[in-house]
């Protein structure tokens, strides 16, 4: 377990700020031994929640080439056929992931393959379940094509709290499955749009762990082998 890079400044500048407020604390208020203490307690506990926010698990996974992997932690709340407008233009299976903020905010590659399609999309922080915030709030599109030749996309969604999406892919970029792609902080959600033969694994309700074999959500064939 380490911490990602994104959490490193965070962590830092929000150490040096409740070191301060305590400091502050004990300085003018040197006899409210109950409040002094009550505040420390309160600023361990709250930077312990945002240290856990940032933490990035080591593993390895064994890769698999008819399987596509959870995206991210989280909750699958969507299981659905829809049109995809953006990139595919026809009709595919999405499923889609909540993260809370308790969750690992680790984006990590669902399959090994080259980038062909990448967009980022300014937009709106309505809360990740709602309806529209898959069209409307700031978001990536990404699309990655197999060796396979098969292609499903995805999108790293911000929501009421998650106001920062980061990404480190680029158009032409190979990747392997399992290979961090990107990072949202503070909540959110990950569409996955896959091909309507493809056999879906999870249900509604199902609480996923990223890249772990056993929370792969389809295999690419239509008969799921």
């Amino acid at each position: 377990m380490t911490i990602h890079r994104e959490g490193h400044t965070v962590l830092f500048v929000l150490l040096i700020v409740l070191f301060g407020l305590n400091w502050a604390l004990f300085y003018f208020y040197p006899n409210s031994t109950l409040v002094q203490n009550s505040v420390v307690l309160a600023s361990v506990i709250f930077y312990l929640l945002i240290v856990q926010f940032f933490r990035n698990p080591i593993f390895d996974i064994t890769k698999n080439s008819k399987h596509v992997l959870a995206p991210a932690d989280g909750k699958v709340v969507v299981i659905e056929e829809t049109v995809e407008t953006e990139y595919f233009k026809d009709k595919r299976k999405q499923i889609s992931i909540f993260m809370s903020p308790v969750n690992v905010h680790v984006n990590r590659m669902p399959v090994s393959g080259s980038i062909t399609f990448f967009k980022y999309h300014p937009g709106k922080y309505l809360v990740a379940w709602h309806p529209k915030s898959s069209t409307e709030n700031e978001r990536t599109t990404i699309a990655v094509k197999t060796k396979d030749g098969v292609e499903i996309l995805f999108r790293q969604i911000a929501g009421a709290l998650a106001r920062r999406i980061k990404w480190y892919v680029k158009e032409g970029q190979s990747l392997d499955q399992g290979q961090e792609f990107g990072f949202i902080k503070f909540g959110s959600r990950v569409d996955v749009f896959l091909p309507l033969d493809s056999q879906v694994t999870v249900k509604p309700g199902d609480v996923l762990l990223a890249v772990h074999e056993e929370d792969a959500v389809l295999g690419l064939n239509g008969d799921g082998k």
